[in-house]
């Protein structure tokens, strides 16, 4: 595989928070699953704060095994607490640390993207 091929390698992650109750992650892992049919070769995983597995370095380093050499991170937030604000940026850092020849891009919080904000707004409308 020459450089050139592995640089536009890219990877995903959707970064959640947890739960206890299995059945929480899986409107995370349909988003997953839209963003594998639309882009069938995406490097697309879900990762969890805390409370549900795989956690971020895990999911890191698979997608850096896989060959990505970009990884972005989508926090799957709605509001911009604590974990978004001061635990996620502390996370991103060790990475970028540990793994000084990835690039890590770390998004806002899907509850910022106007996108998403109209979306769910919508969503309120028509029901």
């Amino acid at each position: 595989m020459t450089t050139t091929t592995r640089t536009a390698k890219k990877g995903i992650i959707l970064f959640a928070h947890g739960s206890r109750d299995p059945l929480w992650k899986l409107p995370i892992e349909a988003v997953a699953a839209r963003i594998r049919e639309r882009q069938v070769d995406a490097l697309v995983e879900c990762a969890y704060l805390e409370l549900t597995t795989p956690d971020l370095p895990s999911v890191s380093a698979h997608l850096i095994a896989s060959g990505a050499l970009n990884l972005r991170i989508v926090p799957m937030f709605l509001g911009v607490g604590r974990h978004a604000r001061e635990d996620l940026p502390v996370l991103v850092a060790k990475l970028r640390d540990d793994h000084p020849q990835i690039h890590f891009e770390l998004q806002a919080a899907v509850g910022e993207n106007p996108l998403l904000i109209d979306l769910m707004a919508q969503i309120a409308i028509d029901t």
